[in-house]
Formats: structure tokens, sequence, C-alpha cells
């Protein structure tokens, strides 16, 4: 892993932020390292709105993500949120789990056993998904260097939609959309003040 940190900004640039939002200089030099130099900008971050929102379908492979899980809804096809057995990866989970099965029954999760799979999409989930008929799997937190995995699904007939965060290979999965910030063709900007990859 490799942290890039923001650096410190000045100190006049931190005292006036610091004033105006009448915060400590700390919480001020955080928000300049993110970007966040005015009254307004602070206003945006502490409060923020839906209308905020960059358009989802920016997203390479967005609008094929969605096509594939209707079209799994209107066929009835038994769909498997795949998740990290990690925070990111447990909440992610939790979170498109619960949105899809207030509208459509036929969904499961599947987080891997963290000593006996290890991290990311795994053998022993994929033979999960084929022994219970699901067609779909949703992978969430991983899945965007799992080449051999998602061959693997590809010839038991089940499909792949990966969304993950972490850093695309030379080569990708043939899954049937890829959903990751650092392999789309938008380029949106993030607010962090230090990266890790």
């Amino acid at each position: 892993m490799r942290w890039t940190i923001k650096p410190i900004p000045a100190k006049e640039q931190v005292d006036q932020l610091a004033q105006e939002l009448n915060v400590d200089s700390l919480v001020a030099t955080l928000l300049i390292q993110r970007g966040i130099t005015t009254f307004d900008q602070a206003k945006t971050f502490f409060r923020p709105s839906l209308d905020h929102l960059h358009d989802p379908f920016l997203m390479k492979d967005m609008e094929v993500a969605v096509n594939r899980i209707e079209n799994a809804i209107a066929n009835q096809e038994n769909i498997l949120i795949f998740g990290d057995y990690d925070v990111d990866g447990t909440t992610a989970v939790s979170l498109v789990s619960s949105y899809l099965k207030s509208f459509y029954p036929n969904i499961a999760t599947y987080i891997p056993d963290r000593y006996a799979e290890g991290y990311g999409i795994s053998f022993q989930g994929i033979d999960f998904a084929e022994d219970n008929g699901f067609t779909l799997i949703i992978a969430l937190d991983c899945g965007i260097k799992s080449i051999d995995h998602v061959a693997y699904a590809k010839e038991k007939n089940i499909d792949f939609i990966i969304c993950d965060h972490h850093r695309p290979g030379d080569t990708l999965p043939d899954a049937v959309a890829i959903l990751d910030p650092k392999e789309t063709i938008v380029l949106i900007p993030m607010m962090n003040c230090a990266v890790a990859e």
C-alpha cells in the first residue's frame, strides 16, 4: 500500500478558513487539503444534498450493469451479492442487498470466510452460487483482478457485475460490467487528503 499525503497548506489560509468557519485550525487544514477553501464549499461538504451527487451513468458500464440487473429481475433469476469480509465489503453487501430485497425477493448474500477463502472472489463462493441456482453475482469491494474466478463462473453460466474501487491490472476480468472509479472513462474529482492504493 502506498499513501500520498497532501502538503500542509499555508498558515494564513488555514487561519482565515478557521476563523470563517469558527473551527479549529486542524479542521481547517484538513478541509483545505480536501480542496475546500471557502465557506460555501464547507457548507456543501458538511450539509450535503442528493442534488450534489454525480450522475451515476457517467461511470463506464453503468448502463450495462443496470440492464443486466433489470433482466435478472424480469426473468426471476437468483442474484448473489458477494462482498469482502472487511468493513467496506460487508457494508456494501448490506446496503445493496437490503435495497434490492425491498422490491425483489430472489436475493442472497455471500461473505467469504476470512481464513478459508481470503480476500476477494473465491472459487468456493462461485461453487456456492452454482449449487444454489444463482445466475448473477454482484461483487462489491472486490473482483477487479479476479480474472480466473470470473472465467470459472462464466464456464458455469454465471454472470458477474464487479463493483470495486481498487486499482485494476493490465487485464480486466471478462465480466458483464465493471464499475470501478479507477477504470471509468469520465474522471470524477474525488475529495481526499490521503489515498491508499
